[in-house]
């Protein structure tokens, strides 16, 4: 679940990064300590407390966090936490950036090393800035709980609050990108594109941090990068049932042990739902007839139209279903 990005807008200045072993002590301590702080006011459900620490920006729409808060609680009360090293972002610019770069830790000659990081933030106001991750333990599995904090006087005040679980359908990041290795292995190229998408999902715990790990995930899917895929700047046609449908967006998502996928598509309105149904079946169908390697990766495949407004409405069908 991704809550709050960042802030503003332009204009080009200096970044730095501090790791954990670059802070003074008393630094360190403050930044583990606010982390753990923040964790158990999540951990109890206390959005109360998380507003009342966080930024004005933030807590003036504070409602994603909330929601997110009230949805995690159960998972996370009583979790075993293990904070890793935090970063330091220090933005020492005069106005904002329209790209801030923080390179952090030690890079060698082929790039990022096991322990560096590299965080891209758009339109990030001059301050100092840190991102604190926590390893949480559950009943239900692993998750990771990062903070965004942005210093104000002596307090790390909340910037950002982001609740992820590591796995998916019971398999980490490695073993989705393992699996999309070997599709790509077998010619089945939007397959392993789709895999390599969850598995960059599943190993950043925040979607602006970058690693050694996601970095060779990235190099790896640069040969395959499918151009008849949607994506946020392009649409595509998928012709079915004498219809052209425009495709928005294609992701795989993970529903208790399976792996669907989601196809996205515009329409005028979802108010008939008796025919926005035909039209999901049609678009899944025809989807399926395309890509037959479709059904050697996903469970099922869910159409969803979406109308301007931004209501829309899905249909499931599990794959032994889809003639």
């Amino acid at each position: 679940m991704i809550l709050v990005p960042l802030l503003l807008a332009a204009v080009a200045g200096a970044q730095s990064c501090e790791t954990a072993s670059d802070m003074d002590e008393a630094t360190r301590a403050a930044l583990v300590n606010t982390a753990r702080r923040y964790f158990d006011m999540a951990a109890r459900g206390d959005s109360a407390g998380l507003k009342q620490g966080a930024i004005a920006s933030v807590a003036a729409d504070f409602s994603a966090i909330e929601a997110a808060v009230k949805d995690n609680q159960p998972n996370l009360a009583g979790a075993q936490a293990a904070p890793r090293p935090p970063f330091l972002l220090k933005q020492d610019s005069t106005a904002p950036l329209d790209r801030a770069e923080f390179l952090c830790g030690v890079f060698g000659k082929s790039g990022q090393t096991s322990n560096s990081a590299v965080f891209v933030i758009p339109n990030l106001p001059p301050g100092n800035y840190a991102v604190d991750t926590i390893d949480a333990n559950t009943a239900k599995g692993a998750y990771t709980v990062s903070f965004v904090l942005q210093q104000e006087g002596a307090d790390w005040k909340l910037g950002g609050f982001y609740v992820k679980e590591t796995q998916a359908a019971g398999h980490d990041g490695n073993w989705f990108a393992d699996q999309a290795g070997q599709f790509k292995a077998k010619g089945q190229l939007h397959n392993a594109w789709l895999y390599y998408l969850q598995a960059r999902d599943l190993l950043a715990p925040v979607p602006f941090m970058s690693t050694q790990a996601t970095d060779k995930l990235y190099d790896e899917m640069q040969s395959l990068s499918p151009s008849d895929l949607p994506t946020k700047t392009s649409t595509v046609d998928l012709v079915a049932g004498g219809k052209t449908y425009r495709l928005t967006d294609l992701f795989p998502q993970v529903v208790a042990e399976d792996i669907d996928l989601v196809v996205k598509y515009q329409t005028s309105s979802v108010a008939n739902t008796g025919q926005t149904f035909q039209d999901n079946v049609a678009v899944i169908k025809a989807l399926v007839a395309k890509y037959p390697e479709y059904r050697d990766a996903f469970a099922g495949v869910v159409a969803r139209a979406v109308e301007p407004s931004g209501a829309d409405y899905g249909t499931l069908l599990p794959m032994k279903e889809i003639k």
